[in-house]
């Protein structure tokens, strides 16, 4: 058995009068979990409601042993959005003792948290740079030190590494793995099928749907497949539902 950082059992939720997710069930442990599935399939919708902040017509989601979005687990999810979460006209610093005000800590506090958050995102030659004058995978950066203020256990984003290049798109799963290994389950989403290699644990979602869970290699060989993509079609195609 898994052992679990997030639990989903039968979750449906309807937006603009279709469902979304439609009995989902879900059990996802730590490490570095990489959601994968085409833009619109219901990875934002499901991330959300694994944060506790959409509307579900039915269903439970439970996160770290509570209820996703309660107050007894509210401060231990980190969570970066698709679009950006800081301010583009203050500096990296000025943004991340902004946000560390937001999440309550005290003034004396405040130092150490941008401290450990500029470190763990390798932004210390940056910490005084403007940020609408970073690059952008500098930026994804300065959003996920934000979504690490508060120490998480769990790290939720979503499609963190979109519209970046390779090499940005490599140092920041290498650096997902680094906060894994630290003792915070990760869960990412990405519509970029290459960046399942770089996941423990991968789930394939498409039309609201998990075609699939496991690990990379466990996918591919369930599918009869030399790589993901092929494997994500052949899934498709074969109309198969969700992995055990």
């Amino acid at each position: 058995m898994v052992n679990s950082v997030i639990g989903i059992e039968g979750l449906h939720v309807v937006r603009g009068g279709r469902p979304v997710l439609d009995g989902l069930d879900l059990v996802i442990g730590p490490g570095v979990t990489g959601l994968l599935g085409p833009s619109g399939c219901g990875k934002s919708t499901l991330l959300r409601s694994i944060v506790g902040v959409q509307k579900t017509a039915a269903g439970t989601v439970t996160v770290l042993g509570a209820e996703a979005g309660s107050p007894a687990v509210r401060d231990r999810v980190g969570y970066q959005t698709q679009s950006s979460s800081v301010y583009d006209d203050l500096t990296v610093t000025e943004n991340l003792r902004f946000f560390s005000r937001v999440l309550g800590r005290s003034a004396g506090a405040v130092g150490e948290a941008v401290e450990e958050a500029v470190d763990a995102v390798d932004l210390g030659s940056h910490r005084d740079s403007v940020v609408s004058r970073l690059s952008g995978g500098q930026q994804s950066r300065v959003g996920l030190a934000v979504a690490l203020l508060g120490k998480p256990d769990l790290l939720v984003l979503d499609e963190p590494t979109v519209g970046l290049d390779p090499v940005l798109r490599r140092d920041l799963w290498a650096l997902f793995h680094r906060i894994a290994d630290a003792g915070t389950a990760v869960l990412v989403s990405s519509h970029v099928m290459d960046e399942a290699e770089r996941c423990d644990e991968l789930l394939l979602m498409r039309e609201g749907r998990i075609l699939a869970q496991g690990t990379p290699a466990a996918v591919k060989e369930r599918a009869g497949a030399a790589d993901i993509e092929s494997a994500f079609l052949t899934l498709v195609e074969s109309g198969s539902g969700d992995a055990a």
